[in-house]
């Protein structure tokens, strides 16, 4: 998410609510405020298996299902069994997943603009130790490929549909790839910066502005066009007045 250099000119909700129960048998309830990570040490600890390989995901619940976070070639939608919304009427309604409308990096959430009280998960039975180096395989993955330890907004791109895109030879299916290959990676505008560690990522390197990270954006998906004749479109969100 990249928020306007002019903020945002209405009521802005962060959603506090951070309980996790299992509702039965096969299925763990976790309200939309809840990290991802906190979900999955919950279940690691009770021995819950389907959750593990999410372990270094960033955000809340409510993110991730509205964005269907994804990872490894899965969507976090593919793992939900039901959810709770409400409308801008206040209505609330619970919907299973078939009315989710989950595709990559989509939800109805942001069709409807419904906003999620909580989500149930289907998971199954583990044993925590076998679900731990799960986890710590994910989470090293993400250190080794990803920069964690300098401010984003996460990946910027989605990765191109490759069934719909003429992929260039030689160059992998991925929006980072692109990027790179472009000529983009470590590339800077202001204090914004594409990572040299994954360029599908720009970073704040102390003071960026909103302005700064639009426009180097900008100047890759132009590169990007311009070489290889792929249009990449915006994983993030934009909210707020640029």
């Amino acid at each position: 998410m990249l928020i306007g250099d002019r903020g945002v000119r209405g009521l802005v909700i962060r959603p506090r609510g951070i309980e996790i129960d299992a509702t039965s048998e096969g299925l763990v309830r976790a309200e939309a405020g809840v990290t991802v990570n906190g979900l999955v040490r919950w279940t690691i600890n009770r021995g819950l298996a389907g959750l593990e390989a999410w372990a270094g995901t960033p955000g809340t619940i409510g993110g991730g299902i509205f964005g269907n976070a994804h990872f490894a070639g899965r969507l976090l939608g593919e793992l939900v069994d039901t959810v709770r919304v409400a409308a801008l009427d206040g209505t609330v309604r619970d919907l299973r997943q078939a009315e989710m409308e989950f595709g990559y990096d989509r939800s109805r959430l942001q069709r409807t603009h419904e906003a999620l009280l909580w989500a149930v998960f289907c998971v199954g039975r583990g044993e925590p130790v076998q679900l731990r180096e799960t986890a710590r395989a994910s989470l090293a993955y993400r250190k080794r490929t990803q920069p964690l330890d300098v401010p984003s907004a996460g990946c910027i791109f989605q990765n191109p549909d490759t069934a719909s895109t003429r992929r260039p030879e030689g160059v992998p299916p991925s929006a980072g790839a692109l990027v790179d290959r472009a000529g983009q990676k470590g590339q800077r505008m202001g204090a914004a910066r594409v990572s040299p560690t994954h360029a599908n990522f720009i970073i704040n390197e102390g003071g960026a502005s909103a302005a700064d990270l639009r426009a180097l954006i900008n100047q890759c998906r132009a590169a990007v066009k311009e070489k290889f004749g792929v249009e990449l479109k915006e994983e993030i969100v934009y909210l707020g007045e640029f």
